[in-house]
């Protein structure tokens, strides 16, 4: 590092963020890489609790270099966020919630395995405060790695630390117009064109804290946002890979994160209209981006479910969920070197609910039986294409 750029800037968007800045703030000056190493670029985004004046009192005080910015409420956490990249001087900038904090090795470690590895995005173990954090992308180290090869696609939030020059040459910025979901595409995006991806599993880096006082960014966002979002993710996805395995691996992510949850027990607790208005907005993206490479990564449910979109059978859908309540277990049917879970509307012909929608193709649980494929060829497929469903729902469609 020389005299004039920080090894990392710790960017920090904060709207009605106290008392959580006090212990964020306290975090970013306890980290062991040194204060002299890092600087802090904090945007008050039109706070009317005391957070900027409080961020001014620390700024007056601290050892940490940091530069307060202060400007009306901009609606969402793109602005703050992009704005405090384009101030940023560091080799390394970490996006830190302003509720949330570090733990005291955090930047230490993340520094030291991008600069050992030479990669441009570190991920460190996070652990939620009062609130449920990821886990699957976090049960060994990883030196290096891609968005292909590990469960990192599984982490799309912003606290991640990238390399600055990444994000300047490919122009990366967060999308301002979306109040949910931009966090996604911008990390995506990185994944995607970063030179390796490395995880500091061995650690807690980052404590994710779930506010006590109702006031979360994304409380209050309706389902046609997320579904939105989930759009916006497949279309970027769609973009930077080509149509195959790698593709359908990453679309895995949208179906299951955000358009799974929609589609959910949720729905019998809704108004019907809203229910189907959801099965409306997914069905197109069932069209587009729905394979067989990504129906065989999925539980039957799941891709029951996502089959009720597609055909429009919010009927069905409601018999479906109605069935997982109950806690009915289904009856495992072997047929001809296949294996299948009798849900409803299993082998009655029903339109565009074919067989292989109640396929076990990946290993799930049948009441306390578990399962696994009996067909090998047909959990790992033979390539990316339309699945029978959706080809049997085009005809229907075409019939109409």
């Amino acid at each position: 590092m020389n005299g004039n750029e920080p090894d990392v800037s710790v960017i920090i968007g904060a709207y009605e963020a106290m008392p959580y800045l006090v212990r964020c703030l306290e975090s970013v000056e306890a980290q062991t890489i040194g204060a002299e190493r890092i600087e802090i670029v904090a945007v008050d985004d039109g706070s009317t609790d005391g957070t900027g004046e409080y961020l001014d009192e620390f700024a007056a005080r601290s050892e940490v270099a940091a530069r307060v910015v202060r400007q009306a409420n901009s609606g969402g956490p793109g602005g703050p966020r992009n704005l405090g990249l384009s101030l940023a001087r560091g080799r390394y900038v970490f996006f830190l919630d302003a509720d949330d904090y570090f733990g005291v090795e955090a930047l230490e470690r993340m520094v030291a395995v991008a600069d050992r590895a030479g990669t441009d995005v570190v991920l460190g173990r996070t652990e939620g405060v009062n609130r449920g954090a990821g886990k699957s992308m976090y049960r060994k180290n990883a030196e290096r790695t891609d968005v292909f090869s590990s469960s990192i696609k599984f982490t799309l939030s912003a606290q991640k630390l990238f390399r600055r020059e990444l994000l300047v040459r490919h122009e990366l910025r967060f999308d301002e117009g979306m109040r949910l979901g931009e966090d996604a595409l911008f990390t995506m995006e990185a994944y995607l064109r970063a030179d390796g991806v490395s995880v500091v599993a061995d650690h807690t880096c980052y404590y994710l804290v779930g506010r006590d006082d109702g006031k979360h960014v994304t409380k209050g966002i309706d389902h046609a946002a997320i579904i939105d979002a989930a759009h916006r993710l497949m279309k970027l996805i769609a973009a930077h890979v080509l149509p195959g395995d790698r593709r359908d691996l990453l679309m895995v992510r949208p179906f299951v994160t955000s358009l799974l949850p929609q589609l959910g027990p949720i729905v019998l607790k809704q108004p019907d209209e809203r229910g189907r208005d959801k099965l409306a907005l997914v069905a197109p993206l069932m069209e587009t981006y729905w394979t067989d490479g990504v129906a065989k990564r999925l539980k039957v449910g799941e891709r029951l479910r996502l089959t009720c979109a597609a055909t429009g059978r919010f009927d069905v859908l409601k018999e479906v969920l109605a069935f997982e309540r109950a806690g009915t277990v289904p009856d495992v049917v072997e047929r001809e070197g296949r294996r299948y879970l009798a849900y409803p509307h299993f082998g009655k012909g029903t339109e565009g609910f074919t067989d292989e929608v109640y396929e076990v193709r990946v290993a799930e649980r049948a009441g306390e039986e578990h399962l696994t494929p009996l067909d090998p060829a047909a959990a790992t497929g033979r390539r990316s294409r339309p699945s029978r469903v959706l080809r049997a729902v085009r005809r229907l469609r075409r019939g109409l």
